[in-house]
């Protein structure tokens, strides 16, 4: 008979205020990456494969909960009003994890653990009748860490504060992540002591009272020292996030072939999407669910929120892009902004400092300088001037401009909006449009040009013979 899978609950400790962090912001909430480091744990754990998950929330937990029902719904949110330890936390949640064979406790400013070292730690625990595994890892500078003694197949965790000088030489050293066989955990539990100088109740003490009663304990070396760096103030943060940066970067590099001209001077999201063969020059950064699709150019100095780039367009560097798109083989840039889901369709392009906010930029049309384009439409293969810009704004609301198809708008086009034109249409340059046009028409709305004749030198020599 095939032996039955065990089950196994994953419960992230993420109650800590974080004083040193010198923040109002709950620790775990602090961003990384511009994703709250409460977000990495929860991830590896889902590419884990872990689909039961608990968050223990306490300080700022309001937050925190929110956040979490946000971006990871599927979660269960167990409170700790006091903050009383991890083993307390663990307590608090005995309801929820005895529903499962195991339970994984990992704490919430751990960010860079990875998927593949919780799978591999839950497949050495589920191997045998293990009481507690615990993941260690080795350091030249442990201190401040519980060290892992071996004594034969005995294996025990003794606090820095308690390790005698032979042991406070041992580097290998526990990392604050544990699977529980759910039975043995329930029964140590509650003999798990408060008398400490920080009166608190730490998990750490139930790897003890397990092997008390017989059980076996396991640690699993881990192979990265870097996963187990904890957050606990901002130069951690900081540090952390460089780990993480290097390790995105890197992995899109390896496995995408990103071209990267300088990798460490490239920030990308941990949600962000790269296609093959993309290349990023110096000095950009990728935030949210940027997708960037194959081939597809990023130059220097250019920032994506949430935005798509498919696939061999061009961003020819010092581009802002918020929420919107640019279509296959478009192009962007020098100096172009667009935002709230602006989109540049097939093969247009946007150039040297124009706006595009909420608005659409048909195939094979352009927009070359100096323009702003809000509210908008614009068809295919029409060429806007430079200087143009839809008066979108009527001191109440925002009002449409629509411009057809294959249209040639000249210089310094204002489109007072509402405002329709239909396809073929020209403008003259200067044309202040305040009706619609309909196909083909040549729309002129300027002032008609008025030249005095010697007016300009009569009033020089009067001004002469004034000041004399």
């Amino acid at each position: 008979m095939e032996k039955r899978k065990r089950s196994l609950g994953v419960l992230i400790l993420a109650a800590g205020k974080g004083t040193r962090m010198r923040s109002e912001t709950p620790k775990v909430l602090h961003k990384m990456l511009e994703e709250p480091i409460l977000y990495y744990p929860l991830r590896a754990a889902a590419d884990a494969g872990f689909s039961d998950v608990a968050v223990v929330v306490g300080s700022g937990g309001g937050y925190v909960s929110s956040w979490v029902g946000e971006e990871f719904p599927e979660s269960s949110i167990i409170w700790q009003h006091e903050q009383k330890g991890t083993a307390h936390a663990a307590k608090l949640a005995q309801q929820w994890w005895s529903a499962f064979d195991d339970v994984m406790i990992l704490p919430g400013d751990a960010p860079l653990i990875t998927a593949s070292t919780l799978s591999a730690f839950a497949a050495s625990h589920q191997q045998g009748s293990i009481a507690c595994s615990f993941l260690s890892f080795m350091t030249d500078d442990p201190a401040g860490y519980g060290r892992v003694v071996r004594s034969g197949e005995k294996i025990c965790v003794v606090e820095h504060r308690d390790a005698t000088d032979e042991q406070l030489m041992i580097k290998e050293v526990n990392s604050g992540m544990y699977i529980f066989d759910t039975k043995a955990l329930a029964a140590v539990i509650d003999r798990i002591s408060s008398g400490n100088a920080q009166g608190e109740y730490y998990l750490p003490d139930a790897l003890s009272l397990a092997a008390d009663d017989g059980g076996s304990v396991n640690a699993v070396l881990a192979d990265s020292p870097d996963e187990f760096l904890g957050v606990n103030d901002q130069l951690q943060l900081a540090k952390a996030a460089g780990v993480m940066r290097r390790r995105i970067v890197e992995g899109f590099m390896i496995n995408n072939g990103l071209q990267c001209m300088d990798p460490d001077s490239v920030w990308i999201g941990p949600k962000v999407r790269i296609g093959r063969g993309a290349v990023i020059h110096p000095s950009v950064q990728l935030w949210g669910s940027c997708v960037v699709e194959d081939g597809a150019f990023i130059g220097s100095f250019t920032v994506l929120r949430n935005s798509t780039v498919h696939a061999c367009a061009n961003l020819k560097g010092s581009v802002r892009m918020n929420d919107s798109v640019v279509g296959e083989r478009a192009s962007a840039g020098p100096f172009a902004f667009m935002r709230e889901h602006a989109e540049l369709m097939e093969n247009a392009h946007v150039g040297r400092f124009v706006e595009i906010k909420k608005s659409s930029v048909g195939k094979d049309s352009k927009v070359p300088h100096l323009s702003y384009i809000g509210d908008a439409q614009i068809g295919e293969g029409t060429n806007i001037g430079a200087g143009t810009i839809t008066c979108n704004y009527d001191g109440e609301k925002k009002n449409p401009t629509k411009i057809g198809r294959g249209c040639l708008i000249g210089s310094d086009t204002m489109f007072v909006a509402p405002v329709e034109v239909g396809d073929c249409v020209s403008t003259a340059a200067g044309s202040v449009i305040t009706e619609n046009i309909p196909d083909g028409a040549l729309a002129i709305a300027r002032a008609r040009q008025i030249n005095k004749n010697e007016w300009s030198r009569q009033q020089r020599q009067k001004n002469k013979t004034d000041k004399a």
